[in-house]
């Protein structure tokens, strides 16, 4: 019952063929490998040239079957491309031109994966679209950790894309930086400052942020604190406040401007006043500007002192020191002798009057005619619509 193999193979996976097959024979109880590998050089190459011959002659045999396949693939994803590259009905469906271009790209994808799954059915090959998909997906999850932050602005651009938080030339605050947005991108959100600077913000930040926008609402409010003498009548004050804004063109008369008394300070009582006005027609910087200007004449004008900070002094114990109105003291407490007193100063004169005239409170346009020209240089690169609708939906208007 024991069997003995002696002789050559000319590979090592033959010697353990050949155990296999005497071990099917019946009464064999033990075997016993003495076969060794063949070590000649001419030997050994001839298992492999006979491998490689019957795999070129397999190849051509399936070679017109594989053009057939690969023909087949070529139409499937010749369709694909002719589907997607029409304007209808993707501007129908959405009129959001980047979730558009990543419907095409998505379809697109789906008809060559069609086609390579119907090629692996012709060739008789279907079991190894699994194996494909599953080296894929790994690959894919590799790639996805590598370009996580790539990934996230792209998630984040279609997220914005369809949100519309915002839009061309809107002026706005995210994340202490602040500009007029000029477009958004696949990657990162534009803006310009007043300075002229393109600010360049990532949209998986800008997603996240909290964003102020300026422009949304044309009716902005204003605000400003002017400091008061004590002693004076706080009720003329507020009068004369309030009067002088409302005589101001640039601020609406609805909502109404306001005065109040914004608290108690070391020297003056602090008066808060504030106005509205449409940023449409009037710059917010220069109507506050002249609004603090027009309120401060008038305060002068009607008497009032805008006081600065008084500080009371105190003397301790000590020698008493005379000093003669208009004279100049001496150490040790006497004025200076055969000196005549300096006359007191009289009144001070009246300056020129103060021009009263408005100053120019309109839009500026030079940052504004910036962003129309960074727009105008690329008008296919910005995801918003610019129809003047967001999220929040139209616009008001006044």
């Amino acid at each position: 019952g024991v069997v003995t193999l002696t002789g050559q193979v000319e590979e090592a996976v033959l010697a353990a063929r050949a155990e296999e097959l005497a071990a099917r024979v019946s009464g064999v109880v033990a075997i016993e490998n003495r076969l060794t590998e063949q070590t000649a050089v001419t030997e050994r190459l001839k298992p492999v040239i006979g491998r490689f011959e019957r795999r070129l002659q397999q190849t051509l045999d399936y070679l017109p079957l594989l053009m057939v396949a690969g023909l087949v693939w070529l139409v499937i994803g010749l369709l694909g491309w002719f589907v997607t590259t029409r304007t209808q009905p993707w501007s129908w469906l959405t009129p959001n031109a980047f979730i558009a271009d990543l419907l095409r790209q998505s379809l697109w994808l789906a008809f060559l994966m069609l086609g390579a799954v119907v090629a692996l059915d012709i060739l008789g090959a279907t079991a190894v679209l699994g194996t494909i998909i599953g080296a894929v997906g790994i690959i894919g999850l590799a790639i996805g950790f590598a370009v996580k932050d790539t990934v996230e602005n792209y998630i984040a651009s279609i997220l914005l894309s369809v949100r519309q938080p915002f839009q061309p030339r809107d002026f706005i605050a995210l994340e202490g930086m602040e500009g007029f947005v000029i477009r958004l991108t696949s990657r990162a959100t534009i803006l310009m400052d007043v300075d002229g600077n393109h600010i360049r913000i990532p949209n998986a930040t800008v997603f996240k942020a909290t964003i102020v926008n300026y422009t949304r609402n044309p009716e902005r409010r204003f605000a400003f604190e002017l400091g008061i003498d004590a002693a004076s009548p706080l009720h003329e004050a507020l009068t004369i406040c309030q009067d002088t804004l409302e005589g101001l063109g640039f601020v609406l008369a609805k909502p109404e401007p306001g005065a109040w008394i914004e608290k108690l300070g070391d020297s003056a009582v602090i008066i808060g006043v504030s106005g509205w006005i449409n940023q449409a027609e009037t710059d917010f910087v220069k109507a506050r500007s002249e609004a603090i200007r027009t309120v401060k004449t008038a305060l002068e004008a009607a008497g009032f002192a805008l006081p600065e900070p008084i500080y009371r002094l105190r003397f301790d114990a000590g020698d008493a020191l005379q000093v003669t109105p208009g004279s100049r003291p001496e150490p040790g407490g006497k004025a200076a002798a055969g000196k005549k007193p300096a006359p007191a100063p009289g009144p001070a004169q009246p300056g020129p009057a103060a021009n009263d005239a408005v100053t120019d409170t309109g839009v500026d346009q030079a940052v504004l005619k910036k962003v129309d020209d960074e727009r105008q240089s690329q008008p296919d690169a910005d995801l918003l619509s610019g129809d003047g609708t967001d999220e929040l939906g139209a616009r008001p208007r006044v």
